[in-house]
C-alpha cells in the first residue's frame, strides 16, 4: 500500500478560511479534507452513504484544531448541491475553497453500456462539479480571493477503454476548468488535477490479479502508485496561495506514465 508522505503543512496555510470538500468520507476526498484541516482550514465534509466514515473524517479534523461539519448530501442534484452550500455558509459564515472530488468509476464495453451506467457516471462526476460550483460561487466571490480545484483524471486526458463514459466525464471536467477559470478571474482561480493509478478501495478490486498489477506498476516510471495523500498535497497546492498565479491549469499525477503537455 502506497504510504503518506511525511511532508507537513503549515498551520496558517489556509487559516480562517472554509473549504467545501465533496466525496469526503473516503479516499482522495479524505486526505484532502485532512490536509486541509492540517492547513487551518475549516472543512464541510460532504458524504452521499457512509455517515460514519464521514464522522470519523470530521473528529480528525477537528483533532487538528479546526472546526468541521459532515453534510450528506447528493451533489449530482442540483437542489442537495444547493442545500450543501447553504449549510456551509450557515455554519462558517463563508466558503472560499471547493474541492470537486465526488466521484465513482463504472463502465462498459459501448455496445453494452446502459443508459443507467452512462448517466450515472456523468451525473455523479460531471453534472455534480458543475452543481456545486453554481452552489458555492456566489459565496466564493464575497471573498477577497478563492479557488476551485476539479479531481479529474488521466482518463480525461488519454481516454479509457471500456470506460468511454468515465473518460468523457473527466474530459468534461477538465474542459469546465478552462472554462471557469477565465469567466472567474481574477478573483476565483480554477484548476484541475489529474491523477493516474491510486491505491483506494475503488480500485483495489482489479488489483485482486496480482500478475495485472504488476503490468500496471510497470507501466509507471516512478514504479509506484500513488497515495491518496499524494493527489491531496497537490490539491491542497492549488488552492493555496504558493499557486496564486496558477489558473486554467492540470496538473498530472501520474508517476510519469502519462506525459502531457
Amino acid at each position: 500500500m502506497a504510504e503518506r508522505s511525511n511532508v507537513a503543512l503549515p498551520s496558517n496555510l489556509f487559516e480562517g478560511k472554509t473549504a467545501i470538500v465533496t466525496g469526503a468520507s473516503r479516499g482522495v476526498g479524505r486526505a484532502t479534507a485532512l490536509r486541509l484541516a492540517e492547513g487551518g482550514a475549516n472543512v464541510v465534509i460532504n458524504y452521499l452513504k457512509s455517515e460514519e466514515n464521514a464522522l470519523e473524517v470530521v473528529k480528525l479534523c477537528q483533532n487538528k484544531g479546526v472546526e468541521a461539519i459532515a453534510v450528506q448530501a447528493d451533489v449530482s442534484d442540483m437542489v442537495e448541491a444547493q442545500k450543501l452550500a447553504r449549510q456551509a455558509l450557515e455554519r462558517f459564515g463563508r466558503t472560499d475553497l471547493l474541492v470537486c472530488n465526488a466521484g465513482i468509476w463504472e463502465g462498459a464495453p459501448i455496445e453494452d453500456m446502459t443508459e443507467e451506467v452512462w448517466n450515472n457516471v456523468l451525473n455523479t462526476n460531471l453534472k455534480s462539479a458543475w452543481a456545486m460550483t453554481k452552489g458555492c460561487v456566489p459565496a466564493i466571490k464575497k471573498q477577497a480571493s478563492g479557488a476551485i480545484v476539479m479531481v479529474s483524471s488521466t482518463a480525461g486526458q488519454r481516454g479509457e477503454a471500456n470506460y468511454s463514459n468515465y473518460a468523457a466525464s473527466k474530459g468534461g471536467q477538465i474542459s469546465f476548468t478552462k472554462a471557469l477559470a477565465s469567466e472567474l478571474c481574477p478573483k476565483i482561480r480554477v484548476n484541475a488535477v489529474a491523477p493516474g493509478w491510486i491505491e483506494t478501495a475503488m480500485v483495489r478490486p482489479v488489483f485482486e490479479d496480482e500478475e495485472y498489477k504488476q503490468s500496471v506498476l510497470n507501466s509507471i516510471p516512478l514504479n509506484r502508485m500513488a497515495a491518496t495523500d499524494d493527489i491531496a498535497l497537490a490539491i491542497c497546492f492549488l488552492l493555496s496561495d504558493w499557486s496564486r498565479h496558477i489558473t486554467g491549469e492540470v496538473l498530472n499525477i501520474n508517476g510519469g506514465a502519462v506525459l502531457c503537455g
